[in-house]
């Protein structure tokens, strides 16, 4: 059984410059409570080093909180700052979790994570070639502008100071 890729997508945050999962979306990907998910964790923790998960501060819980829809304190949300999981950890909660399911939903997110390492490897190459694209322009423009500049002293003469000035002429009338 395979999970779409772009729901998956929606569940990958940015933190701590790391693309991660919330312990919430994983469990719910697995279809078991997450405080199951985060209790196997805790049994298990030497399996997850502090680059393969970890807890959000206050600090990024409320700004993730902003970024997505989640419910206030004391009506029956979240009450403590979730678990993340970095692509590693999501990786060693399938060792963790070992019924189909689990197994299933993990590949999925290993070819999502990999899907966006890929774009971003892409967009990194398109903005390298777009910088070299811009450098290379403005460098032709200062030559095709030096080459203009030579040919118009060439081509058009300097005209002397008293020349005779052609067209009608009107006289004043007093």
């Amino acid at each position: 059984m395979s999970f779409p890729i772009e729901k998956i997508e929606t569940m990958i945050y940015t933190i701590r410059g790391q693309r991660v999962m919330l312990d919430s979306d994983l469990a719910a990907l697995y279809c078991v409570e997450t405080k199951v998910l985060n209790q196997a964790v805790r049994r298990n923790v030497r399996r997850f080093p502090t680059d393969f998960m970890f807890q959000l501060s206050a600090e990024e819980f409320k700004l993730l909180k902003s970024q997505i829809v989640t419910s206030k304190n004391g009506s029956g949300g979240k009450q403590k700052q979730p678990l993340v999981f970095t692509e590693n950890g999501v990786a060693m909660l399938s060792g963790l979790l070992g019924s189909d399911r689990a197994i299933d939903v993990n590949i999925s997110i290993m070819r999502t994570f990999t899907k966006l390492r890929s774009f971003l490897a892409m967009e990194s190459s398109l903005r390298n070639e777009v910088r070299q694209l811009k450098q290379d322009t403005s460098q032709l423009f200062q030559i095709v502008f030096k080459k203009l500049d030579g040919i118009e002293e060439v081509i058009i003469p300097k005209l002397p100071v008293n020349r005779k000035k052609i067209g009608l002429r009107r006289d004043k009338k007093s």
